[in-house]
């Protein structure tokens, strides 16, 4: 008998039905496999869904023809009879070998090759000519996302032996297109330029090379979308609408311009404010957290953060799943919308575990220690956000992030799990000032502050100014006790000669030691006390200071002092680097105790607040003051007078430069010199404005400050007087690079008088190790 076929090209590819009578059926007693190369007999038998035995007819051999057609192992399969001999023919698909991937720049080949991987084109897969189009198109998508509009890619399909092909793409990728312009459509409320100040994407500017803001991509463009609808909508236009949006490529493909077609609506307000559900919390606390008031202006945000705020204190008082939405009724005629906050707490939550992982370095002791959320505990949502904060105060980790699980097969229980990522905690600090007069001033210190993982701090200093030589060596253990009470010591040896920085000519060279504790009397709250003893030796010049002799004079050029210090601190910054919020609030007293040669007293005071004016911009105001004196007869020594001027002070003016001046006094004339004496009163404020370098706002690592700051020092005979103060103004960056901490500053001093001394640009820099 003649065999007869049935092919796939009529059955799968053109979907034709089988011409009647193709083959008579028959019962098969032997299949046979013709054309496999790499495949198994076994292969075509598993997808095959006849057998031995069977009775084939038309509508069977049509199905076992698309059954091994769909597996995707061959080109063509074909179905012939042989007497009584089903005959399975087929062409198998080639394998591809290799891929190669030229020209490629903007891109590494891993992730283009992982692009194709994942629309069905790899190594060692079957090969489907169908592919390469998508595979090609795959491949100008990713391009897109990075503006190369003008990418060209060349496929190549090479024929190799044993049916195997190799691909190569080679790219030609282009220049980037930039945004040329933006057009905002519909606008009135709102000027476009206003407006466009929330979008990431730009038409370019001094940090575009860096930042990319003039390189159009998708998810960019609807960020900007929504950070446009967001504004609308915090601003009261609850039916704001975006109506529509185009991005047009000039003919070149070197050009993009965006345009957003957008319907502003009617401004809301609020008419009412309701609460419902069950109220944990008495509904006059919640009015009070939330400070929503009918009659204001409706604003997303702020609906948005009274659940955020109604869910934390509900998670305070131990429910962490709390459920809050906020239903609006809204009176489109009115222009008015209601508002009741649904609130289901859900069940009481507790704590199972404390996970703690990514600290290869530091101790999990050190980090328990700071939790203030305790296993087996009730849940407590601001004893997580302590916890935090505790942990991201430390300084020991780059970043520090928690998480609550719920536990499996738990209703009622979390794991809260602690990630942090460590950061190098050893430094070596290099201090750097320049000044016209005496030019670059360094100083350096060697320290770690986590010590083997331990959490103690150990410091090395070694300060080789022509100023100020230090060497000393500093210790604190912040846990001698499990309480949380810090003791510390420090040993030390210092030269100061202050004539270097133009302040009166003296050489005092001190020994000393002393040890240190600080207590905890609150979550923010501590205290802290000290004692100390050092020998002073001071060395007077025909140049110092009159003021300078009569001290030598009376008390000698060798005495002891007793050192006592106290002080009281309140900390409630959300950060020890780059804080974003909270409070510092310090007072600290030393004194010469009696039985030492030296009596005398310092208090100072300082306060540091950092409000957030919006996510990316802090304001700093720093203010510090102080005053000191003598008691039994004596008077505050010239060496711990204090003063001003300098980086840490009102940049602008050098260092220690500020107050009162060194006056010579020869026969009846009396000469006023520009050494700086320093004084008993001081008083200092810092305004700065903290904000985000332009293009890089996601970055914690960097931060941009303009500042105002103003100062100065007042001597026993003169009166504090707030006209007196020195004012200067400048621009600061801060970049915690993988070196090390570095700040720049420039400062132009606004009101400088005759004789002061001015010092515009300083800079300080260190390296971590």
């Amino acid at each position: 008998m003649k065999p007869t076929s049935i092919s796939l090209a009529l059955l799968a590819v053109f979907g034709l039905s089988v011409p009647a009578q193709a083959f008579e059926p028959f019962v098969i007693k032997e299949i046979r496999v013709e054309g496999i190369q790499r495949t198994e007999a076994g292969t075509v038998f598993n997808y095959l869904p006849v057998k031995v035995g069977d009775r084939v007819d038309n509508d069977k051999a049509a199905a076992a023809v698309k059954a091994l057609f769909a597996t995707g192992f061959y080109s063509d399969v074909r179905l012939e009879v042989d007497k009584d001999v089903l005959v399975v023919a087929v062409d198998e698909r080639p394998i591809i070998a290799n891929i190669l991937i030229e020209g490629a720049k903007e891109f590494e080949s891993d992730q283009l090759l992982k692009a194709l991987r994942d629309n069905g084109l790899a190594e060692s897969r079957t090969f489907d000519q169908a592919l390469l189009g998508s595979a090609e198109q795959e491949l100008k998508k990713q391009y897109y996302s990075r503006g190369k509009y003008s990418v060209q890619i060349k496929t190549t399909v090479t024929r190799l032996e044993r049916n195997r092909v190799g691909i190569s793409f080679d790219i030609s990728e282009g220049l980037v297109a930039t945004i040329k312009q933006i057009n905002l459509v519909g606008n009135q409320k709102f000027s476009e330029g206003d407006l466009k100040d929330y979008f990431q994407l730009d038409t370019g500017g001094w940090f575009s090379w860096f930042s990319k803001s003039d390189q159009y991509s998708k998810p960019k463009l609807q960020a900007d979308i929504e950070a446009l609808r967001s504004y609308y909508l915090d601003n009261g236009y609850l039916e704001f609408n975006i109506d529509s949006q185009q991005v047009a490529l000039s003919d070149d493909k070197k050009d993009i311009f965006l345009t957003v077609n957008l319907t502003e609506g009617e401004q809301f307000k609020i008419s009412d404010v309701k609460f419902a559900g069950e109220l944990i919390v008495p509904e006059a606390e919640l009015r009070r957290l939330i400070g929503i008031e009918a009659g204001e202006v409706f604003s997303r945000a702020k609906i948005n953060a009274a659940t955020t705020i109604i869910s934390e204190r509900l998670a305070d008082e131990g429910y962490a799943f709390a459920n809050v939405n906020a239903v609006p009724e809204v009176n489109k005629q009115k222009f008015e919308a209601a508002f009741t906050f649904y609130v289901d707490p859900g069940r009481k939550t507790y704590v199972r575990r404390v996970n703690i992982s990514g600290n290869t370095r530091t101790r999990d002791e050190v980090i328990r220690r700071e939790m203030r959320q305790l296993e087996a505990a009730p849940y407590a949502g601001w004893k997580i956000k302590r916890s935090k904060e505790r942990l991201d105060l430390l300084g020991y980790f780059n970043e520090v992030t928690v998480d609550t699980p719920l536990v499996a097969d738990s209703t009622d229980q979390v794991d809260v799990n602690v990630t942090v990522t460590e950061k190098q905690t050893g430094n070596i600090q290099v201090g750097a000032g320049y000044s016209q007069s005496d030019g670059l001033v360094l100083s350096g210190s060697i320290a770690q502050a986590n010590i083997f993982g331990s959490g103690k701090y150990l410091k090395l200093e070694v300060n080789t100014s022509s100023s100020n030589k230090v060497y000393a060596v500093s210790f604190t253990n912040p846990y001698a006790t499990p309480d949380g009470v810090s003791r510390g010591f420090d040993l030390y040896k210092r030269r100061y000669e202050p004539d270097n920085l133009s302040v009166g000519s003296y050489l005092n060279d001190t020994v000393g030691g002393g040890l240190r504790w600080s207590v905890p009397v609150s979550e923010y709250d501590g205290v802290n006390l000290g004692l100390s003893a050092e020998r002073s030796k001071l060395t007077l010049f025909e140049n110092s200071p009159e003021e300078y002799k009569r001290f030598v004079n009376k008390y000698g050029e060798t005495n002891i002092t007793i050192l006592g210090s106290a002080g009281w601190a309140r900390d409630t910054r959300d950060s020890a680097l780059f804080p974003t919020r909270g409070k510092l609030l310090s007072i600290n007293a030393e004194s010469g105790l009696p039985g030492g040669d030296v009596k005398y007293y310092k208090v100072t005071a300082q306060q540091q607040w950092f409000f957030p004016l919006s996510k990316t911009f802090t304001l700093l105001w720093n203010t510090e003051a102080g005053m000191g004196g003598g008691y039994g007869g004596q008077k505050l020594p010239f060496y711990s007078n204090f003063f001003a001027g300098g980086v840490n002070s009102v940049r602008g003016y050098e260092s220690s430069s500020l107050g009162p001046r060194n006056t010579i006094t020869s026969g009846t004339s009396t000469v006023t010199t520009d050494e700086a004496t320093g004084g008993n009163r001081r008083l200092i404020t810092n305004l700065e404005l903290l904000l985000p370098v332009p293009g890089m706002k996601t970055d914690k690592s960097t931060r941009l400050s303009a500042f105002i700051d103003g100062g100065n020092v007042w001597g026993e005979d003169q009166k504090l007087k707030l006209g007196d103060m020195r004012f200067s103004a400048g621009v600061a960056f801060s970049w915690l690079a993988p070196v090390g901490p570095m700040k720049f500053s420039y400062a132009k001093p606004l009101n400088a008088k005759d004789g002061d001394k001015l010092e515009r640009f300083q800079f300080s820099l260190g390296q971590i190790f």
